[in-house]
């Protein structure tokens, strides 16, 4: 039974969990060797939901994640790397280098372009109902790697996004406010993780990681960033 090719695949798949033999996933590099050692198979699941808290923006939270997005969209076959309701206003560069600081957010190309990202595999989506929007993308099967920033994602709503990348075989990054509220809440996505600013960087606190470690991690950009 063991040998059974269809029973091999069913335990590949990365929704099964099989404790400290968790089925194996595909992963994504984070750019940071000390973040890849604490996450099965040393880097973000390819497909799954990786739910991201702030206290508030432009603390860093894109240097996290633009080694990742460079990775996916240079890939001979890149989909797109989708940008889900961006937030909008007059925020310093400070820790938020990818966007223009002067009015409203927008894309700045030459910084993205700087960090490895392909611009020909950005899109950005202006949306009034993002989670809505982040799911369908997440379901098309059109993306490599889903972003998006929103304010409140009930438990049921985080749910319906990680189903949503098993079945488009996407990446979300998700973007929710840090506080004591967020903390108490469950969440099914594959990875939960908090932040807060630190010196050239920021203090990562490993909430939730099937198969992987808890913990905390001080990411420092100027250094470990590759």
């Amino acid at each position: 039974m063991l040998g059974d090719p269809r029973l091999a695949s069913l335990l590949n798949n990365p929704a099964i969990w099989r404790g400290s033999s968790a089925a194996r996933t595909s992963t994504v590099p984070t750019g940071f060797p000390r973040l890849d050692a604490q996450l099965p198979g040393q880097g973000w699941p390819q497909v799954g939901v990786v739910e991201i808290l702030i206290p508030h923006l432009a603390i860093g939270e894109l240097y996290l994640v633009l080694p990742a997005l460079a990775f996916l969209s240079r890939q001979p076959q890149a989909r797109w790397c989708a940008w889900m309701a961006p937030p909008e206003g007059p925020f310093s560069e400070k820790g938020l280098r990818p966007f223009h600081a002067c009015g409203p957010l927008e894309l700045f190309a030459p910084a993205l372009t700087a960090h490895g990202v392909s611009l020909s595999r950005v899109l950005v989506v202006r949306a009034e109902a993002p989670l809505w929007a982040c799911e369908q993308a997440l379901r098309s099967g059109a993306c490599d790697v889903v972003l998006a920033w929103v304010r409140r994602a009930p438990a049921r709503s985080v749910r319906r996004l990680q189903l949503a990348t098993e079945r488009g075989r996407t990446l979300a990054f998700l973007f929710r406010t840090l506080s004591a509220q967020t903390l108490r809440e469950p969440s099914r996505a594959a990875v939960r993780l908090a932040l807060q600013p630190a010196s050239g960087g920021v203090r990562l606190k490993l909430l939730k990681c099937r198969g992987g470690s808890r913990g905390d991690l001080l990411i420092t950009f100027s250094q470990d960033l590759r």
